[in-house]
């Protein structure tokens, strides 16, 4: 769970600044809000839909263009999957092509869903969904600051988008919201059915929840148990200048790890007593 940000931030290739417009981004249903058939999150570069019964998807564009009055998004990987999406009046119109049909025929007979905006939806999928969709956006922000900007940038835009109180410092529980996020990203992107979400957004509580306490007890500096900016960009935001000290000789790095072992050792005997 503490690497999982990370992978995710390193393993994406940045795309053209082209992204869905906003009048398509959001969440819509297919049937009732109340009681959908399916939702549809989409966001400036992928759209997750999740079935009420069936498997989940996950798809994040790594090119989009205009084709005919369609947006046409194309996914990662080797299969490179594409999306059809189009307003409809107050409507969304998707379609998702046969690998087959060849670009310049888009989307000729290819089948079309039409999804309508659900800004709320009902108490189960709420919680069952609303943390990761609040993740896949902020995912985004993170990319776009974390992949080709500099490392204040990159800081900047973590406490950005997981500060919930708005204090510029991030908390346990808010590290933990990322984290379990995450975690419903990943099994939304395996193809999940909605109990196999559940029961990973369960065990991704407690783990998320673990490392966060993990990441805060390792960068808490001042142990106020919150991280500031600076103590997450401690050593990193500028590379320690080379000085060092002229004296003494070189010891041996297995030493040092003797003498962690046995400070450590002492630590626990302490704590038991």
């Amino acid at each position: 769970m503490r690497g999982l940000l990370l992978a995710f931030l390193l393993a994406a290739t940045p795309v053209a600044a082209q992204g869905v417009p906003e009048a398509l981004r959001g969440t819509w249903a297919a049937g009732s809000c109340a009681a959908p058939g399916a939702l549809l999150h989409v966001t400036a570069r992928g759209i997750a839909r999740l079935p009420a019964d069936g498997p989940s998807r996950l798809v994040r564009f790594r090119a989009m263009r205009d084709q005919d009055g369609w947006l046409l998004g194309t996914g990662e990987g080797p299969e490179a999957p594409r999306i059809l999406l189009r307003a409809d009046g107050e409507a969304l119109d998707l379609a998702e092509p046969d690998v087959k049909l060849r670009d310049d025929r888009l989307p000729g007979a290819t089948p079309v869903t039409r999804w309508s905006r659900c800004p709320s939806g009902p108490v189960a999928l709420a919680l069952l969904h609303g943390e990761g969709f609040a993740f896949l956006g902020a995912l985004e922000r993170l990319e776009q600051a974390c992949q080709a900007g500099p490392m204040p940038a990159c800081v900047s835009g973590l406490v950005g988008v997981a500060d919930v109180s708005g204090d510029g410092l991030l908390s346990v529980s808010e590290l933990a919201r990322l984290l379990r996020g995450a975690a419903w990203a990943l099994a939304v992107q395996q193809g999940s059915e909605p109990d196999g979400i559940a029961a990973a957004g369960g065990v991704g509580s407690i783990a998320a929840l673990a490392a966060a306490r993990l990441i805060v007890g390792s960068l808490d500096y001042d142990d106020d148990g919150r991280l500031s900016p600076a103590e997450i960009g401690q050593d990193r935001l500028v590379f320690a200048p080379g000085t060092g000290s002229a004296e003494g000789r070189p010891g041996t790095l297995e030493a040092l790890a003797e003498g962690a072992g046995l400070l450590r050792g002492l630590i626990e005997r302490m704590a038991e007593e």
